[in-house]
């Protein structure tokens, strides 16, 4: 059982930091707008076979079989957030919970997940699109210089 993880292994908290890089995108609760991570702790992966790497449930039905086996991602991996600490904790896996609002946001396994593309992605720290708006930030225009 995981009781103490070191700090190191989380990514800090975007309510922590004061101003992200313009590069940056920032993930919100769609519910309560809370700040949840930011794109650097997106974790990549490969896109994986899609439908047919989901022969193990027996899919029987030809229309989700056809198809150019390549099915988007709807969830974002992400490496373990400082806001989920008190989750993971003393348990293999569990739902991801907004820290504010208390809706669902994901799932987490330290055996892995797999994702709706067919990738096995472990450990999995998934948090679904439909959960969470994406918050780009404008760059900062000085006014003074633009006025001439």
């Amino acid at each position: 059982e995981l009781q103490d993880l070191p700090r190191e292994v989380f990514a800090v908290d975007p309510t922590n930091i004061c101003q992200a890089p313009n590069t940056e995108v920032l993930y919100r609760c769609r519910k309560c707008r809370r700040a949840l991570f930011r794109s650097s702790s997106i974790l990549s992966h490969t896109e994986g076979s899609g439908p047919t790497a989901f022969a193990h449930k027996r899919i029987t039905d030809p229309a989700q079989r056809c198809g150019d086996g390549h099915e988007k991602c709807t969830s974002y991996f992400t490496e373990p957030v400082q806001w989920m600490e008190p989750a993971l904790l003393g348990v293999m896996e569990g739902q991801l919970l907004c820290p504010k609002c208390t809706s669902k946001l994901g799932s987490f396994s330290w055996r892995g997940e797999q994702c709706s593309c067919g990738r096995w992605v472990t450990p999995a720290f998934q948090i679904h699109k439909s959960r969470v708006d994406e918050v780009r930030t404008l760059p900062v225009v000085n006014f003074q210089t633009a006025k001439t």
